[in-house]
């Protein structure tokens, strides 16, 4: 299904002006990424998406991109089906350009500069906040489309036990065991989730393929902990592994891969109205690859990471922020980098508060980087509010991106004298609230220098610029026994300069469409959800041959509660059978129905 722009802009309006699209925030929710603070969702000046464990659930998502699939202002390309390569594109940036955090981690591989969000398993998510919009004022190089947070399992109050087991096409089978417990002043979590499918052939018949099943398996443990002291002072910690195997076409057509995020934290009130928190982590993200069991090449990158926070209540309405970081990022690789390390030390400062209908966050941030020296980002943000139901938001901020080490170093690839991608951000925005819902309308615009593209010898420079506009419109809303979900983008993520100015960003679909719509019927609830996008080029000159069409998926689910303890899911994804691609020659999961079966002590 073609899907065109002229379509998009009427359902636009007729969002906008019908059921004023509401926001995917669940109401009441406190959101951390925007600020470093706790927060309203409602009170953050950027805008905000929350995907809850609830959500999660009710999706009966088996990966992390099929949670994130169809969120505001967000694009996926995947390169074949489960565990394969997955680029995740926030406001038509590049897919480096998404700074991603676990319980406030920073994760990802410092020489590919992404994070591999397909091998982040689901079953150890409690929660997702996603921000829009640059945020390296506050957490530094990356953040030029936005921040992903990712927020691992917590404890209940009392203790809890659960399990779930799914079966379904291609071979699938997971299972995921839990056991928590809450309390007053101490907590702990334990999650053991296994993930296996059989797959399908990743790659259509093209030179270099393998006509042959590419399965993919997953096995992860998170644990968490954390203890309130007497004289108040809280710590906890968190870890998590997952370990991966993955079989793909070309050379190589195997990998070995492990994600591990290790964390902990310690806050405290040294005075009264003065909050410190110190954090200090590490995340690894390792692959080693083969073809058909013989070795060929392994990647391994280390982050380590330490911050040193302080947030300053002067009074209910006013918050100072200010503190350290430092990141040191190292490369392990059977490849030789000319350069191993590199660190990151860095001041940052906010201040938000409040002023009658006013509303205002401003923040700053000095990095001093050891291989690019110094750059100052900024950050601003106003709020006003019309009535107690509408506000009006506008944001201004600057960013950074450091060329990660392939880009500097790969051999017969790399270009040492990369610069880092700049960019500035302005974005408009207008929410408000129904008796039965949530709206939101944001429109913006970044411009990108230095913006690292290709020469005609596939060597990376810094040679391109871009300009990326867009409208992000999002609906929650509960329509008689119906709850009805809509988000809505347009955006348009050009290249301004070089040789293929006036072209698009490739991979970036410029249009996307999600309609969630689920009711309950005594112990069953049923759901559908419809996705659509538009077209998309897998390369950034837009030749003819490389264009993809749009498409659009409907997936049907149902849940039925047997007893107290006790549920049975059911789901049918492509209902209609619809053949796609997201990147060029890569094939996508055709019509396939799964059965989840669930326990949870109460």
């Amino acid at each position: 299904m073609q899907i065109k722009s002229n379509v998009f802009a009427a359902m636009l309006c007729a969002v906008s002006s019908v059921v004023h699209a509401a926001t995917d925030e669940t109401l009441g929710e406190l959101v951390v990424t925007a600020t470093r603070t706790a927060q309203a969702a409602d009170a953050s000046l950027a805008s905000v998406t929350v995907i809850t464990r609830q959500d999660i659930e009710q999706l009966q998502a088996h990966s992390l991109p099929e949670v994130l699939r169809g969120t505001a202002g967000l694009t996926i390309s995947n390169s074949g089906g489960a565990g394969k390569a997955t680029s995740v594109f926030l406001r038509g940036t590049n897919a480096d350009h998404v700074l991603v955090l676990v319980d406030g981690i920073k994760i990802g591989s410092a020489t590919l500069g992404t994070a591999s969000f397909q091998n982040i398993p689901v079953a150890q998510i409690e929660r997702i906040e996603i921000v829009r919009g640059p945020r390296a004022s506050l957490y530094g190089s990356e953040a030029i489309g936005g921040v992903i947070q990712i927020f691992t399992r917590r404890s209940a109050v009392a203790l809890t036990q659960s399990a779930s087991f799914t079966t379904g096409s291609y071979g699938t089978y997971n299972t995921a065991l839990g056991l928590s417990r809450g309390g007053d002043q101490g907590w702990f979590n334990a999650r053991l989730n296994q993930q296996n499918t059989g797959g399908f052939n990743a790659k259509r018949n093209v030179t270099g393929a393998d006509l042959d099943k590419d399965g993919y398996h997953n096995s992860s443990l998170g644990l968490s902990g954390g203890y309130r002291f007497d004289n108040g002072i809280t710590a906890d910690a968190q870890a998590l592994r997952a370990n991966s195997k993955n079989q793909y076409d070309g050379n190589p057509n195997e990998a070995k891969g492990v994600q591990q995020v290790l964390g902990g934290a310690l806050r405290f009130s040294p005075a009264q109205d003065w909050n410190m928190t110190v954090r200090a982590g590490s995340s690894r993200d390792e692959s080693n690859n083969y073809l058909n069991g013989v070795f060929k090449s392994s990647f391994k990158t280390q982050r380590d990471s330490l911050s040193w926070q302080n947030d300053f209540a002067v009074n209910a309405d006013d918050i100072f922020t200010a503190g350290m970081d430092y990141q040191n990022d190292r490369v392990d690789s059977a490849t030789l980098y000319a350069r191993t390390t590199r660190s990151n030390n860095a001041l940052f400062g906010q201040y938000h508060g409040v002023f009658g209908r006013s509303s205002v966050q401003a923040s700053a941030r000095r990095d001093d980087n050891q291989q690019f020296g110094g750059h100052t980002t900024t950050g601003l943000g106003y709020g006003y509010a019309l009535s107690n139901d509408t506000r009006l938001t506008a944001s201004y901020g600057t960013a950074f991106k450091a060329p990660t080490f392939n880009q500097l170093y790969y051999p017969g690839f790399g270009s040492a004298t990369l610069r880092p991608e700049l960019s500035r951000s302005v974005e408009l925005g207008v929410a408000g609230r129904l008796a039965s819902g949530k709206w939101s309308v944001n429109v913006y615009q970044t411009d990108i220098t230095d913006l690292i593209g290709f020469d005609a010898n596939f060597i990376p420079v810094n040679i391109n610029t871009a300009l990326l506009t867009g409208v992000e419109g999002q609906m929650k809303a509960q329509l008689s026994d119906w709850d009805i979900a809509t988000t809505l983008t347009w955006q348009d993520p050009r290249q301004t300069s070089g040789g293929n100015s006036g072209k698009l960003l490739n991979r970036r679909a410029m249009e996307t469409l999600r309609v969630e719509i689920a009711r309950q019927f005594g112990e069953v609830r049923v759901a559908s959800s419809l996705y659509g996008e538009g077209r998309r080029y897998d390369d950034l000159a837009n030749t003819s041959g490389k264009k993809l069409g749009g498409y659009g998926l409907l997936d049907v689910r149902a849940e039925y509660r047997l007893d107290r303890v006790w549920s049975m899911q059911g789901r049918i994804d492509n209902l209609l059978d619809k053949q796609y691609e997201t990147a060029q020659y890569f094939n996508q999961a055709r019509r396939a129905v799964y059965v989840t079966l669930n326990f949870q002590s109460r």
